[in-house]
């Protein structure tokens, strides 16, 4: 499977992607934890069904030793038992932020006090550029039909 367009070959993407991707890079750094932002890129993903993000994050986050029972269990996080409190607010806010138009009135106040409640404005402020920058990557991926299955860790981290 070939994807419709080659980002990195094109000069029209090679500017607004360099700058687009530099700002996953920057959240990599915020107080966010790292476990928490490799769950929550993961999550959004496998809700929008971007395969090579869905490769990239599980990949990362096992090589940053993230467990496969954890990772097996992303998908269905509320029945788990394995996913701290904190962990469950961001995918919950996750979630409803990536499902907007399933929500009707985007995220919850239930579900923003209850990851007020486990993250500072610092962390909150990450979580939400988070959850937006991966649907963005997801959307770019999805339109071009990026494959998946091929992704070796380090080059987007």
């Amino acid at each position: 499977m070939d994807a419709r367009l080659n980002y990195f070959a094109m000069p029209t993407a090679g500017n607004p992607l360099k700058h687009f991707m530099s700002a996953g890079k920057a959240l990599k750094d915020s107080p966010l934890p790292a476990k928490t932002q490799e769950l929550v890129a993961l999550r959004v993903s496998q809700i929008n069904g971007c395969a090579v993000c869905v490769d990239m994050h599980t990949k990362e986050a096992a090589a940053a030793g993230e467990s496969s029972v954890r990772l097996n269990l992303v998908a269905a996080w509320r029945e788990a038992t394995v996913f701290t409190d904190a962990e469950r607010a961001a995918l919950e806010l996750a979630e409803q932020g990536t499902r907007v138009a399933d929500a009707a009135g985007g995220v919850s106040d239930e579900a923003w006090a209850n990851a007020a409640k486990h993250y500072d404005e610092e962390q909150l402020t990450a979580l939400v550029i988070l959850v937006s920058f991966m649907n963005s990557v997801n959307r770019l991926n999805i339109i071009t039909q990026q494959p998946a299955g091929n992704y070796e860790v380090g080059p987007f981290h």
